[in-house]
């Protein structure tokens, strides 16, 4: 089967980016609810939940991954029969992991007290909050999640984008409803767990109407369930590291610093997970359209498309990185006030925190794509261990400085050389030289940006919505105007030019020409 790589990217990226635009949007109103009507404590509550939970999901293992690669060319030769067989095959994994899941979440019941520091806030009851949580989290596994698999597959996450742009909006609407008349936390999650229910169905039903003649049946060979099994075994280390990496940071900090100290580190982090999740799209969009280029490519093409694909994300990146800078104080003053905002030096470290994730997140696409997990297999573990290491080591001594920071000498340390190592050696051979020269030139111009937007931003003062409005012109603006300035002559701005010419529609054209020059 062809894919049509560009034309689908587009939409994905079209219909990702409403729904992250949304997802954004929501949470930041629902968590704005939470604070006015029941309290900063909750948001605390709520983050150690979604954090132990992470580290339950471990037992996906990475089989999600593992079987969305193995798709990628039996899609490609259109071979039905063993489409059909993988599908089968994602689903008794799925039925497997979630019975896991269940049971590992009630061995750890006994040790939630032990978690938090300090009161439970409303003198809720912490056993069915987080029944409710652990119940929620299986279902996902338990109904028909193996669906979503042929859809990512043949690149159509826009149609993932749609189902839970209306499975959220029934979520939030009854939330926020909830929470302003009854106050009540618990009504807040079961609707959470409606929520699920609803797109987990509607997503099967889609994948069956769009394929109709993909059901899971038939059987594997032996060999090909044991290279299947192989992935998921250089998978579950990544899935380990990944989760301890995510988790550590809030489960740490809750035990050591407590809930409130928790919540308005969360309001930050969830700034930046917005702007994560925003960026996202180009990873989920691109990722299956990779890893058939990959198959069908050639080695300069395909290093072609990572060269421009590294342009764009650091461009995207560096530019996020500026608003934060810029904007992050003034705007947490204005949502939450004056006495839930951290001080700006620790600003700044989450800052290169969300740089240096982006990085780590950029380089683990083209892995994934790509299948190198036996080589990569033990790096997550290595750089999370030493995360959580040195968390301990100096949450007591430096506090948040100490935790933030971990995860970012972690990752510096041991991720990004890793990665690019196995990305060089086994995809682009001996480029790895040239590519480092950009990254060093892109860094540069990170700084070319951040210091004449920080610097003009830093002489408006913090005072009302029209101070901060200007604020945020500013740093659209200047730094964009600095990357096209530098980057309009580079081929890999001009393959981007190229290809979005495209992509768009003929009347936005002009746009692409306007930037060309």
């Amino acid at each position: 089967m062809k894919i049509e790589r560009s034309k689908n990217t587009s939409k994905n990226i079209v219909f990702g980016s409403i729904l992250k635009i949304y997802q954004i949007v929501m949470p930041f109103i629902i968590r704005t609810v939470m604070i006015y009507q029941l309290g900063v404590g909750y948001l605390g509550l709520n983050s150690l939940f979604a954090s132990i939970l992470q580290i339950l999901n471990m037992a996906e293992l990475g089989v999600g991954n593992a079987m969305v690669y193995s798709m990628y060319k039996p899609i490609a030769d259109d071979d039905e029969k063993k489409i059909c067989a993988l599908m089968r095959l994602y689903r008794l994994y799925y039925r497997i992991i979630g019975l896991i899941i269940l049971c590992a979440g009630i061995i750890i019941v006994p040790f939630l007290p032990r978690l938090i520091k300090g009161d439970i806030p409303g003198g809720l009851n912490l056993y069915i909050l987080y029944g409710l949580n652990l119940g929620a989290t299986v279902l996902t596994y338990w109904l028909f999640a193996y669906k979503n698999c042929i859809i990512v597959a043949h690149q159509r996450n826009d149609v993932i984008s749609k189902i839970t742009l209306f499975a959220e909006s029934f979520k939030y609407f009854l939330q926020i409803s909830m929470l302003v008349i009854f106050k009540n936390y618990y009504v807040f999650l079961i609707i959470a767990i409606a929520s699920q229910i609803i797109n987990n169905v509607v997503t099967a039903i889609c994948a069956q109407k769009m394929f109709p003649n993909f059901r899971p049946e038939g059987k594997l060979d032996y060999k090909e369930i044991r290279e299947i099994n192989r992935k998921v075994k250089d998978l579950f280390t990544a899935k380990v590291g990944g989760t301890i990496t995510s988790s550590a940071d809030t489960v740490v900090i809750s035990a050591f610093l407590g809930l409130t100290v928790l919540a308005i580190y969360q309001n930050y982090y969830f700034v930046i997970s917005s702007l994560m999740a925003f960026v996202a799209v180009i990873y989920d969009s691109c990722a299956a359209g990779i890893g058939n280029s990959l198959v069908i490519e050639s080695k300069e093409k395909n290093y072609q498309i990572f060269s421009a694909i590294s342009l764009v994300i650091f461009w995207l990146t560096g530019w996020c990185t500026v608003c934060l800078l810029c904007l992050f104080q003034p705007f947490m003053k204005i949502w939450v006030g004056d006495k839930l905002v951290l001080d700006y030096s620790i600003v700044i470290c989450i800052c290169i925190y969300f740089f240096v994730y982006e990085l780590v997140k950029m380089f683990c696409m083209f892995k994934d794509a790509a299948g190198i997990w036996h080589q990569d297999r033990f790096r997550p573990l290595i750089s999370s261990l030493i995360n959580l290491v040195l968390n301990l080591m100096t949450v007591k001594w430096l506090g948040l400085y100490g935790v933030v920071l971990s995860t970012v000498i972690s990752q510096v340390v041991i991720s990004i050389p890793w990665l690019l190592h196995n990305l060089f050696t086994t995809m682009y051979e001996s480029k790895m030289k040239d590519y480092l020269k950009k990254i060093g030139l892109y860094i540069i111009v990170l700084f070319l940006g951040v210091i004449p937007a920080f610097i003009i931003c830093a002489i408006i003062p913090d005072k009302g919505i029209w101070l901060f409005a200007i604020k945020i012109i500013i740093c659209i603006i200047l730094p964009n105007i600095i990357y096209i300035i530098l980057f309009r002559k580079t081929a890999e701005f001009k393959y981007i030019c190229t290809l979005a010419e495209k992509v768009l529609p003929s009347r936005l054209n002009f746009i692409v020409r306007i930037i060309k020059g």
